[in-house]
């Protein structure tokens, strides 16, 4: 088998484990670092190794424009183009048609498209997707789907539904690396029924996991919370569970508790260069006033390095300079904060004591430490 799954521990839905690939293998619950452009913006793979990263991703899509699946396969596969001795995660561009709608029209045969980069005319089909993945390398290579927005009408998710089941029918058909393996994503919207006959559909055909796409995409958390309670755990339960682009603490935390294993996000990173620092206590803005002379680190209770070295006046100074190093020193504490956050989780779920764990974390949001003067 190209993967296997021990399932660890059980706490409710909540579960640990322990996913083993060809080239490698990782714990779960898991957060992967999201590499769009075969980089994880601001950081080194040594960075991210410290940090205990086991899986990052990338974006097929964005790579296939620049520089190109050919020359990263040239170059030796994405891991040694990037310099990152770890897994990758392949995402296949569905949810790209998703944010770059407007430049592209979509039937049964694929995605036709102007580049965002320059306008060129391109079309990717699931064949094409397919074999972007394999000339890229990675670890993990996920299907070509449809991801409609949240609010769609019912019709226009149906189909898209129905669309994503065919091109997942012909990904599976598309040869492969024999260390590569493939991941359905299950649509359908806010839809319950919708969403688990869905499930059922794609777990017939061979794929060694499956994600939830089609989520965090303009529904409110709580939406987003009620389908997961009733569709998570009714994945397969032998094959790792996936929620595509979520990373928000609260989420991650329920997501968890619901029965999913994998999760990626650009939020750790996208948030800490737009100022927003991530801390058990909740988001602090760095940007406000009442930082400016404030010595205390971003998190008191945070081990980061980052939390250990600086503080959020240096951190204020530096986003206001606009200097390269607060996105660095910001990046690497949000990542560390999510990392660990999950890792704690996978903790309390071999404890027995997850229902305890998620207490805890809930009591401490918006307790904000005392300010001082520096």
């Amino acid at each position: 088998m190209r993967l296997t799954f021990d399932i660890q521990a059980t706490d409710g839905h909540a579960r640990a484990g322990r996913v083993t690939l060809p080239r490698g293998s990782f714990e779960t619950p898991i957060f992967m670092p999201v590499g769009t452009l075969a980089t994880v913006k601001a950081m080194t793979p040594q960075e991210l190794e410290a940090l205990g990263a086991q899986v990052i991703l990338s974006n097929a899509y964005h790579l296939y424009l620049r520089p190109g699946a050919e020359v990263v396969e040239r170059c030796g596969g994405l891991q040694r183009f990037m310099g990152w001795p770890g897994l990758i995660l392949t995402d296949s561009g569905g949810y790209q048609v998703f944010s770059l709608r407007s430049l592209m029209k979509i039937d049964d045969e694929g995605v036709s498209f102007r580049s965002h980069l320059d306008g060129s005319l391109h079309t990717l089909t699931p064949e094409r997707v397919m074999e972007v993945q394999a000339r890229l390398g990675s670890d993990i290579a996920m299907v070509f789907d449809q991801c409609p927005p949240s609010g769609a009408p019912p019709e226009e998710i149906a189909a898209a539904t129905a669309r994503t089941t065919r091109w997942a029918e012909r990904c599976a058909a598309q040869p492969r690396p024999g260390h590569q393996v493939r991941f359905g994503i299950v649509q359908g919207g806010l839809d319950v029924d919708r969403r688990l006959a869905h499930i059922e559909a794609l777990s017939g055909l061979p794929f060694e996991g499956l994600a939830l796409g089609g989520l965090s995409v303009g529904e409110s958390p709580e939406e987003m919370h009620r389908v997961l309670a009733r569709v998570a755990h009714r994945m397969p339960a032998d094959r790792p569970r996936y929620l595509m682009g979520v990373g928000r603490a609260e989420d991650l935390v329920a997501a968890i508790g619901a029965g999913i294993d994998m999760f990626d996000c650009v939020m750790p990173t996208r948030n800490a260069r737009n100022g927003q620092l991530f801390t058990r206590q909740g988001r602090i803005v760095i940007s406000h006033a009442r930082y400016r002379e404030d010595p205390a680190p971003p998190d008191p209770g945070c081990g980061c390095s980052t939390c250990q070295r600086y503080s959020r006046a240096y951190l204020q100074h530096l986003y206001r300079s606009r200097e390269i190093l607060y996105s660095r020193l910001a990046t690497l504490h949000n990542l560390h904060y999510t990392l660990d956050l999950v890792r704690r989780a996978r903790e309390a779920v071999i404890a027995g004591n997850y229902e305890e764990f998620v207490a805890e974390f809930l009591a401490g949001r918006d307790q904000r430490p005392p300010q001082s003067s520096c």
